[in-house]
């Protein structure tokens, strides 16, 4: 049996997977990390692409050296 999606489903959807697109292209254009395959591939699917920009591009977790 099929489910029809409501039209506000389809919105919330685009609209997550537009804004992280845009942030992903945006923050690597900033930090010269290749930036249009990480907006492309944030139109993709959500959150993935963000998590493994957060942490193997940007690397959020790594220790400092103070």
């Amino acid at each position: 049996m099929t489910q029809d999606l409501s039209p506000t489903v389809i919105i919330l959807v685009a609209a997550i997977l537009l804004l992280q697109s845009i942030y992903l292209f945006l923050d690597a254009r900033k930090r010269n990390h290749n930036y249009w395959l990480w907006g492309i591939v944030g139109l993709i699917q959500a959150p993935m692409p963000t998590l493994f920009y957060l942490l193997f591009v940007r690397k959020i977790f790594r220790k400092r050296a103070d």
